[in-house]
Order: structure tokens, then C-alpha cells, then sequence
């Protein structure tokens, strides 16, 4: 079967392509390479299809995706705090450009597997959060992948689309506009430098490991759902308190985090419900955090 697989220069998307490749399927790879690298994707460089187009070009991103058997759906600007200053661009790649993805899958039928995201939820009533939730996004990130979802839901006669609300995801090779809080604090560390907390730390975060996000992916194409929205995390709960506390003390430095202001746009807790996920789409997270976190070290 072959598969394309957009913003698959990217942090995610290179991971996802990497597990594609093991799983022996053929891959065709689109990226910008604004912010994606063709170093992510380096080891199956040989084994992939790679084409640099925006996923604005409608034209050239239909001719690209004909003959698909599925697309997965990664590219996007994903920087919360740039959203605020960007956001005419923010709508531009995330809302026009997904839609052209879902344009051009139901016209020649193929399933789509998107990256949506937990940022839809904003700061929720209880959790965890089932995806039944209130969707109230407190950014203009989340309210582009909140519009998406509106297409999704739009699309969906005649075609299949699946949206991963992911929580937060980490890794190795999480820079730029991907870098998450574990990402900041672990450089911090590497110039010896206590992390810096923004707020007071009691913020809870469901984090997930990249690899189980790319596989969360496989699972929902090769899945028998047809459409729908899937929380993709742990379930699990860390303080970015506690988060700081664990990796200063992987580290072997003797440092304390420094605190400043709270972040616009910062939700103060999440953490997802994965029922539906492990019902429906037979996936659950296999990496520990403690496990995860492990693979940065020694700095």
C-alpha cells in the first residue's frame, strides 16, 4: 500500500514515516521544509518519495496525492505562542491548507489520518477530557485545529477522516516551533542552567512519546472507524514541577528552577481520557515517561 504522509520532514510526521517504512509500506513524503528537515528523515531518505510543496498548492498537492491508498496529515504551524502574532498565516497553513487535503481525498476516496490536537479542549471543566468535551480553545493555535475538526465533521459524507486530538508530545529531535516544555528544560540543563518554569508549576500535562504517537497513527488508518476524533496521550498526569524535579535530577546538577510570568494562552490542565482509543482503535501508549526521558540523557 503506499501512503503520503504531509509535513513527514517534520517532528512528528519523520517519526511516522520512519515506522511506515519499517512496517513496508511505500511512502511518498511532502514537506516545505519551512520548518521540516530532510535530516529527520536521513536514515530512509532512499526508502521514500520525497516532494517539497506547500499544502496550500492545491494543484500540485492533488497530483501528488492520486494513486494514495491513505494520506496521514501532519503538516502544520504548531507554535502557540507565535500563533497570537501570526495569525492570518496560522490560518492560511492550518485551516485552507487541511481543507485541501480533505478536497482532494474525497475526491478520489482515500482515508485521511490528521493530526487535530488537545489544544481544542482549552482549559476543560474536569479531566481527564473525553473527547464528548467542550471544545473552547484558548488560542489562536487551538482554534485553527478546532476549524479543522469543523471541516473534518464538514467532509465526512463520502469520505473517511480521523482526527488524534495528541497531547503533548515529546521526543528526540522536538526543536523550533515543536520544542515542548521537556525540550526547554533539557537545554536549560545542557548549558547548566536551572529550567525556567513559567507560573508556579502546578500545571499537569498528559505527555506522550513520539514513537507511540506515530504508531497511534497507523493504528487509526488500518482501523475499521470511518470517522470520528481520538485523544492520543497517557492518561497519566505530570506537574511541570515534578517534570523540572525529574529532569534536573536525571541531569546530576544541582539546580533549582527559576519561576516568571505565566504564558498567554497557557492551559492549566491536561490530561486525556484514551478509552475510545483503546476500544476503537486497538492503540495505547507503551513509553513511560521515565522511560522517554531517559533516551535525552547523559546531556
Amino acid at each position: 500500500m503506499k501512503f503520503v504522509v504531509t509535513g513527514g520532514a517534520g517532528f512528528i510526521g519523520s517519526y511516522l514515516v520512519k515506522q511506515l517504512i519499517k512496517d513496508r509500506y511505500d511512502v511518498v513524503v511532502i514537506d516545505s521544509l519551512y520548518r521540516g528537515k530532510l535530516d529527520n528523515i536521513s536514515s530512509v531518505i532512499d526508502d521514500v518519495t520525497f516532494h517539497k510543496i506547500d499544502i496550500r498548492d492545491f494543484d500540485g498537492l492533488k497530483k501528488l496525492l492520486k494513486g494514495a491508498d491513505g494520506v496521514f496529515h501532519e503538516a502544520a504551524l504548531t507554535d502557540v505562542q507565535e500563533s497570537f502574532t501570526r495569525q492570518d498565516e496560522y490560518h492560511q497553513v492550518n485551516v485552507v491548507g487541511t481543507e485541501n487535503v480533505f478536497r482532494i481525498a474525497k475526491e478520489f476516496g482515500l482515508k485521511v489520518v490528521y493530526a487535530s490536537s488537545s489544544s481544542v479542549y482549552g482549559n476543560p471543566k474536569s479531566i481527564p477530557i473525553e473527547e464528548s468535551a467542550d471544545r473552547n480553545p484558548i488560542n489562536p493555535y487551538g482554534r485553527t485545529k478546532l476549524e479543522d475538526e469543523f471541516l473534518a465533521e464538514k467532509y465526512k459524507d463520502g469520505v473517511s477522516i480521523i482526527g488524534l486530538r495528541y497531547f503533548n508530545v515529546y521526543g528526540i529531535g522536538q526543536t523550533g516551533s515543536y520544542a515542548g516544555v521537556i525540550t526547554k528544560f533539557i537545554e536549560r540543563l545542557r548549558e547548566k542552567e536551572p529550567p525556567i518554569i513559567f507560573g508556579d508549576g502546578s500545571q499537569v500535562r498528559d505527555f506522550v512519546f513520539v514513537e507511540d504517537v506515530a504508531k497511534a497513527n497507523i493504528a487509526a488508518m488500518k482501523s475499521d472507524v470511518k470517522n470520528g476524533f481520538f485523544n492520543v496521550g497517557t492518561g497519566l498526569t505530570t506537574s511541570i514541577q515534578k517534570l523540572a524535579q525529574v529532569l534536573i535530577e536525571f541531569s546530576g546538577l544541582s539546580v533549582k528552577p527559576m519561576h516568571e510570568e505565566p504564558l498567554e494562552g497557557d492551559v492549566q490542565s491536561s490530561q486525556a481520557d484514551t478509552t475510545l482509543s483503546k476500544n476503537l482503535l486497538g492503540w495505547q501508549y507503551q513509553t513511560s515517561l521515565n522511560d522517554g526521558l531517559r533516551r535525552f540523557f547523559p546531556l
